[in-house]
């Protein structure tokens, strides 16, 4: 168990989800490290490219922008968030996150809690085109 704490994880190691689109790992979390209070990933965003709107009903989720610029949503409403900026999503606020640049983004995400069962983390509230 004490190896599995300790494990570094690379994007490498995680299987992309693409299930609402761009390209999302989980790096840390339940399934890679035991963890129980939340989990960690990366997004990363193509040009033109969005993870579709959705909420958590359980967790908060924290984003900071590695590279790159997106546009957040949050219950319609637009936000910008650029490189070294973060912005909190509260519980149960819809949020679509969106590439409007040219470039690839990579989007650093944490959520916590946990909900009391993976199938229910997550209630999308748009369909993946």
């Amino acid at each position: 168990m004490t190896g599995q704490l300790h494990r570094v994880v690379s994007p490498r190691d995680a299987v992309p989800n693409r299930a609402r689109g761009g390209d999302i790992r989980v790096l840390l979390g339940p399934a890679t490290v035991d963890a129980t209070s939340g989990f960690l990933g990366v997004l990363l965003l193509e040009r033109d490219e969005q993870v579709n709107e959705h909420y958590h009903p359980y967790s908060e989720e924290f984003l900071y922008v590695v590279r790159g610029e997106v546009a957040v949503d949050l219950d319609g409403v637009p936000y910008t968030v650029a490189a070294d900026q973060a912005l909190f999503i509260p519980i149960g606020v819809r949020h679509r996150v969106r590439n409007t640049t040219r470039g690839t983004v990579r989007v650093v995400f944490h959520l916590s809690p946990l909900a009391p069962r993976p199938e229910l983390g997550h209630v999308d509230t748009e369909a993946v085109p």
